[in-house]
């Protein structure tokens, strides 16, 4: 990967005081990345949750639900009519031939994510502040329709106590997911702010509060440079653009 120094003293800034900053939040199962999100709401910020994005995609009535039903059978339909998104989890994580299964089912991910970051950008006020948060942000190449990615992990001990404790997961099960997930040293190359969350509330508030600030104040005063996350995808996307799309991605230089 390019080295940052290098990369920064090359480019100019793209972000400015006209437009609003759009922060790319991602990171691993338990790490805390939705707790950073509403800390971001706290500070005024625009939060759109991708998961949310992902799930109406395929809601009762539309095409999606037909295909995701016709896909794994009618025992992912739930009692209120909608999918149930535990069993149909549990159908998919960790098994790469059905979670394509299930992305070539939904419908375009990426369209939905990109079409939400283009009406911030056409509807939002110069200087506002949005944040999209997605699992699978990086890989398929939607930070790259952000001003500034962010990043958060933690290490597995502590996820392990967290999703026995708050998700009711059993070792086996939390494994499974973790498992899942490419992992925070090979992903941070390619964010701008990247944070491992193993401690308090109050400590992972005061990181974020300081790291926005600082990136507030730069756009503030169109001095914002460029995010990490271009030059790491190029080349991510060069070794694995293969394995994306027969997984069923659609990339971000698709749409």
């Amino acid at each position: 990967m390019s080295e940052k120094g290098d990369y920064a003293s090359e480019h100019s800034a793209l972000s400015t005081r006209s437009s609003p900053l759009v922060i790319g939040l991602t990171g691993t199962i338990a790490a805390g990345k939705s707790t950073v999100g509403q800390l971001l709401e706290e500070r005024g910020a625009v939060h759109c949750d991708a998961d949310k994005l992902v799930h109406r995609l395929y809601d009762p009535g539309t095409p999606g639900f037909d295909r995701v039903v016709a896909a794994f059978g009618p025992e992912v339909v739930g009692a209120d009519g909608y999918v149930d998104r535990k069993v149909l989890g549990a159908k998919v994580f960790g098994k790469p031939a059905e979670m394509a299964k299930l992305t070539t089912a939904m419908g375009s991910i990426t369209d939905a994510i990109k079409g939400e970051i283009d009406r911030w950008r056409a509807e939002l006020a110069p200087g506002d502040l949005a944040v999209m948060e997605a699992v699978n942000l990086m890989e398929p190449g939607y930070a790259r329709w952000c001003d500034q990615v962010w990043l958060i992990g933690v290490d597995d001990d502590v996820a392990m106590v967290r999703l026995r404790e708050t998700r009711g997961m059993s070792d086996e099960e939390a494994r499974q997911r973790l498992g899942s997930m490419r992992p925070f040293e090979q992903r941070e190359p390619g964010t701008d702010w990247a944070y491992k969350n193993n401690g308090s509330l109050a400590d992972l508030r005061a990181a974020v509060t300081t790291e926005l600030d600082r990136i507030v104040a730069l756009h503030r005063a169109g001095d914002l440079p460029p995010s990490w996350f271009e030059p790491w995808w190029q080349e991510f996307v060069a070794l694995h653009r293969k394995a994306l799309e027969s997984a069923g991605q659609k990339l971000a230089d698709q749409a």
